[in-house]
C-alpha cells in the first residue's frame, strides 16, 4: 500500500484549488483539532501515566482560493406585492413598481379601457413580475366576484386578458390581542398586512392605533379570501370588524346599496367614513402648523401661517380630503400653483406650491374624497418642496386640529330595510367571535 505524508496531501490539493478547495479546509479543520482530540482521549489512558511533552508549532501558508463570479443578471425575474391606496391610480402604483418609462407606457395604453383599472379597491393586491432593471413581465388583480385582471408581455407586446379567475371565494375570520401594536397583533393572528391596513383606516377616525392602543385591547375581523386554483390565497376585502380600544367596543360592517358605492357603517347605519381625511398626503411630515406668529423664510418677518405644510419630495401625489367640486385652479401670488375645494356647506380647501396640476383638473369639476389633484412643489414663496393645505370656513383660514368637522351621511331610509337585511349575517359573526374570545379568555 502506498503511503502519503499530510505534507504531500495538502501538496496535492493546492495544485487544484477549484476542486479540492472544500477537501483542503476539511484537512486543515482536522489538523487544527488534534490537540483538542488529544485531551479526549486522554481519558481513556490509565492513571499516573506519564506523557512526554509534545512540541508545537506554528505553520502559516497562503493558499489560493478559487474566484468567486458574481452575477449582474438583471434580466432575473421576481413576484412583487403592492397594496391599492386610497385615490390611487395604475400610474401611481407602477411608479411604486419601479417600471421603467416604455412599459408603463405601453401597460397604461393597453389597459385604458380596461374595467379592472376603474375598480382599483384601498386594501387590495396587485401581483406583479418584474426584473431588476424594471421590465415588467406580467401583472395580475382580483377585482370581485372571482374576476382576474392578466397583463402578459409576450414578444415585447403586453397582452390583457379579463376573466373569470376559477377561483373558490369564501369567508375567513380572525381575531387577536394587543400586545405592542395592531401590525404586531395581525402578525401573531396570522391575518396579512392588508387586512390590518384596512382595520386602521375603518376606525382611524374613532382610534389613533399609534396613541390610543393599550395592551389587553382586542380586535375580531371578518374578511373575504379567495383560492387560485387551491395554490395560493387571496385576501380580499374585510366585511365586518370590531375593535375594543380601553374597554369600549367600535362595529363595523360593510354595506353597498344598488345604487351607491360601498362603505363602512356602525350595525345601526351611522357612516364611518371620514367626512376629511387627517391629511392630504399619504406619506409626509408637518414642518409647519397653524400659527399667529411665524418668522417667515422669505419675508424675514413675523406674521401669521393660517395653515399647515407638508414637507414630501416633489412630484409627490396630493390628495383631496373632502368630495368637492374645484372653485379655483391657476398661479396665486405667494400660493404658486392653487387648487381650491369648495365642499359640502361652508367648507373649502386650499392646496398651494404646487408643481402641477393632475390632467384633466378644471374649474367646476367634481373630484372624489382620496383623488389625486396635483403634486407637491415649490412655486410661489417656497424655499424647498412642500404642499401648503388651508381648511376654511366660510373662506376663513382654521387650524384642522381644533375643528369638529361634520359627520358623514347615514344609511338613507330608503335603503335602510336592504342594510340590515345584508348585514344581519355579519353582525352574528361578531356576536359569535366576542363571546368566544371572551370563554376563552375566562
Amino acid at each position: 500500500m502506498l503511503y502519503t505524508s499530510p505534507r504531500d496531501k495538502i501538496r496535492i490539493l493546492a495544485q487544484k484549488p477549484s476542486v479540492f478547495i472544500h477537501k483542503r479546509l476539511r484537512w486543515l479543520t482536522i489538523l487544527s483539532s488534534l490537540p483538542l482530540f488529544g485531551i479526549v482521549t486522554a481519558f481513556g489512558i490509565a492513571p499516573n501515566t506519564s506523557l512526554p511533552d509534545i512540541p508545537e508549532r506554528k505553520i502559516v501558508r497562503t493558499l489560493p482560493l478559487p474566484e468567486m463570479a458574481i452575477s449582474d443578471d438583471t434580466n432575473s425575474a421576481f413576484w412583487r406585492q403592492e397594496n391599492i391606496r386610497r385615490g390611487d391610480t395604475m400610474a401611481a402604483i407602477l411608479a411604486r413598481l419601479e417600471i421603467n418609462q416604455q412599459d408603463k407606457t405601453d401597460f397604461l395604453r393597453v389597459a385604458k379601457d380596461s374595467k379592472a383599472m376603474r375598480q382599483l379597491k384601498p386594501g387590495e393586491v396587485i401581483h406583479a413580475e418584474t426584473t431588476a432593471d424594471g421590465e415588467l413581465l406580467a401583472l395580475r388583480y382580483f377585482y370581485g366576484n372571482g374576476e382576474q385582471f392578466l397583463m402578459e408581455k409576450v414578444d415585447d407586446t403586453y397582452e390583457l386578458s379579463e376573466q373569470s379567475a376559477g377561483v373558490n371565494t369564501g369567508v375567513s375570520v380572525g381575531s387577536g390581542v394587543i400586545e405592542s401594536s395592531l401590525f404586531a397583533a395581525t402578525d401573531a393572528a396570522g391575518l396579512p398586512t392588508n387586512i390590518a391596513i384596512q382595520i386602521a383606516n375603518i376606525f382611524a377616525s374613532d382610534i389613533d392605533f399609534y396613541r390610543d392602543l393599550q395592551k389587553g385591547d382586542r380586535f375580531t375581523v371578518v374578511y373575504e379570501t379567495s383560492h387560485d386554483n387551491g395554490e395560493n390565497t387571496q385576501y380580499g376585502r374585510v366585511l365586518a370588524a370590531e375593535f375594543i380600544n380601553k374597554g369600549k367596543s367600535y362595529r363595523a360592517v360593510y354595506f353597498q346599496a344598488s345604487d351607491d358605492e360601498g362603505d363602512y357603517y356602525t350595525p345601526s347605519g351611522e357612516s364611518l367614513r371620514k367626512p376629511f381625511l387627517r391629511a392630504p398626503l399619504e406619506f409626509s411630515r408637518i414642518s409647519s402648523g397653524f400659527t399667529n406668529a411665524r418668522f417667515h423664510p422669505i419675508l424675514k418677518q413675523w406674521r401669521a401661517h393660517k395653515g399647515i405644510d407638508y414637507a414630501a419630495p416633489t412630484g409627490t401625489p396630493v390628495m383631496a380630503t373632502a368630495d368637492g367640486t374645484i372653485e379655483y385652479t391657476g398661479r396665486k401670488n405667494g400660493y404658486g400653483n392653487l387648487i381650491v375645494l369648495k365642499h359640502r356647506g361652508e367648507y373649502s380647501t386650499a392646496y398651494g406650491h404646487l408643481s402641477a396640476f393632475k390632467k384633466g383638473i378644471q374649474k367646476m369639476k367634481y373630484v372624489k374624497q382620496g383623488e389625486v389633484i396635483g403634486y407637491v412643489g415649490s412655486t410661489g414663496m417656497a424655499t424647498g418642496p412642500h404642499l401648503h393645505y388651508e381648511l376654511r370656513i366660510n373662506g376663513v383660514q382654521r387650524d384642522p386640529s381644533k375643528v369638529v368637522m361634520p359627520a358623514a351621511y347615514p344609511i338613507s331610509k330608503r335603503n335602510k330595510a336592504a342594510f340590515h337585511r345584508d348585514t344581519k349575517e355579519l353582525v352574528a359573526r361578531l356576536d359569535l367571535l366576542r363571546n368566544a374570545n371572551f370563554a376563552s379568555a375566562n
